[in-house]
């Protein structure tokens, strides 16, 4: 009966130890990783950062300056992302978007982005900027995490920013949405989107030849 006794014993023993380290374990990961308002904010920086060093390029040297706004942008925007919640709709049932047709907006939706922000941003004077506190959650925090922002310029504007951030298969955060003074703007490229889809036929392809923001 003792043996038996002792091997149940190392059995509950052996269940409480792996139960510790899984406990411990997720408690690691949770603790190493990055939260999202400090991901947040580090990008934002970086941004800003980046992009005052690049200013002198626009006039100089305009393929130098697109590069280093997409390099700057790439780090904090999640372009596949961002396209398929632009399709919407178009990306599900039988006529949707394949993989392949997602895949080749989100690289056209990045150049369009990169050239449409980039030229805006080159008399862009945002210098300051301050987390604002968030009233609503989200249900799944890792798909959904909300970031507000008020960033100010040297002329003395300010806005107020709300990133919609998730956190990729690269254990990452990163942006897919963004509504700057309450403009979803996901929602107004959608209706872009949708409009060419119309006037196309509902053409995924003859579409993405088309896309340039508006």
């Amino acid at each position: 009966m003792l043996p038996i006794l002792l091997v149940i014993g190392r059995q509950v023993l052996l269940v409480h130890l792996v139960s510790i380290f899984l406990i411990f374990s997720s408690l690691t990961v949770g603790a190493d990783r990055e939260s999202v308002e400090a991901a947040t904010q580090r990008y934002v920086t970086d941004l800003l950062t980046d992009l005052r060093a690049a200013k002198p390029l626009y006039d100089s040297d305009q393929a130098a300056y697109f590069n280093e706004v997409e390099d700057a942008l790439s780090r904090f925007v999640d372009f596949r992302e961002v396209a398929r919640g632009v399709m919407a709709r178009y990306t599900t049932g039988a006529r949707g978007a394949t993989s392949d047709q997602l895949d080749r907006f989100a690289e056209v939706f990045r150049s369009s982005m990169v050239e449409f922000y980039g030229s805006a941003l080159a008399n862009y004077d945002a210098q300051t900027f301050e987390l604002l506190p968030i009233e609503q959650t989200a249900e799944d925090p890792l798909k959904n995490s909300l970031v507000r922002m008020s960033i100010g310029g040297a002329s003395g504007f300010s806005f107020e920013v709300l990133y919609v951030m998730f956190l990729d298969d690269q254990n990452q955060w990163k942006m897919k949405n963004l509504f700057v003074e309450g403009v979803n703007l996901r929602r107004q490229y959608y209706a872009q989107f949708d409009s060419l889809m119309r006037s196309n036929n509902y053409n995924i392809d003859a579409v993405i030849d088309q896309w340039k923001l508006q």
